[in-house]
């Protein structure tokens, strides 16, 4: 069988850490939306699924330390609970990832994809907890320094499991590469976090009252479309930033769910 063309698609890391790319903060909710209006299904059923192993992992663990109150009051447990948490869910949440990145170069994702990625879970689960780890420290740097950490390595993961990088080696380029435009990245995440205070304003403002559920549902529909946004938005700073390389085919409608050409 002939071997299909290697196509590089969007930036490179070598390009990456030499600031050799550009990003249009416009042009990328634009086009995240028009991604999102088609493919927020795939995305939302990845996280529920990821929502129910994390609550069924903290059920478990909790379990273990006296209870779900227990372990929440004490900051030993809760902290224990948080790092169990983080390392069994983030090998699945990599995929939800993964869909925003394959949604930005045309690829249509299944829900599946949150299971595709296991084999590099280790990894990814290192991974997750340095990076929480560094923002956490720095948060308490009077937050700036955690607010930085947390926009120059929100694409570790997907360096991780798409450039099959080590944790660390992930971490330095992701730093390197994104202080190039981290201010523009700053702006794309600050309008996603604004969009999600506005759509909880009526939660808060109906309270207990009898409006309380008609806003809860309201904002749910919010987070519905916000959530796949987040994602995509993501998948479209790492195509442009760092870029991929597909197997040319002649199926524009292939679907992706479990195995990727890097």
């Amino acid at each position: 069988m002939e071997e299909q063309p290697v196509l590089k698609v969007g930036g490179s890391v070598e390009e990456a850490i030499k600031g050799e790319y550009s990003l249009d903060v416009a042009a990328i909710l634009k086009e995240a939306w028009q991604i999102t209006l088609k493919s927020r299904m795939a995305i939302n059923l990845g996280l529920v699924i990821c929502l129910f192993i994390g609550m069924l992992v903290s059920i478990i663990v909790s379990s273990q330390l006296g209870g779900i109150e227990v372990a929440i009051q004490d900051q030993q447990s809760a902290t224990l609970l948080n790092i169990m948490v983080t390392l069994v869910v983030y090998p699945f949440i990599v995929g939800v990832e993964m869909m925003g990145v394959f949604h930005s170069i045309g690829l249509k994702t299944r829900p599946q994809l949150v299971f595709s990625f296991l084999k590099r879970g280790s990894w990814v689960a290192v991974s997750a907890l340095l990076t929480s780890t560094l923002v956490t420290i720095g948060l308490t740097l009077f937050y700036i320094p955690g607010i930085f950490l947390a926009v120059a390595l929100s694409l570790v993961l997907p360096l991780v499991v798409e450039k099959k990088m080590s944790p660390m080696k992930a971490i330095w380029v992701s730093i390197q590469a994104t202080r190039f435009q981290w201010f523009k990245m700053f702006s794309l995440y600050l309008i996603l976090v604004l969009a999600i205070f506005v759509s909880a304003l009526p939660v808060a403002a109906a309270g207990a009252s009898e409006l309380g559920f008609i806003a809860i549902a309201f904002f749910i529909f919010c987070l519905a479309y916000i959530a796949p946004l987040f994602y995509n938005v993501k998948g479209i700073l790492y195509r442009e930033i760092f870029g991929l390389q597909m197997q040319n085919s002649s199926d524009e409608s292939k679907t992706m769910t479990d195995t990727f050409s890097a």
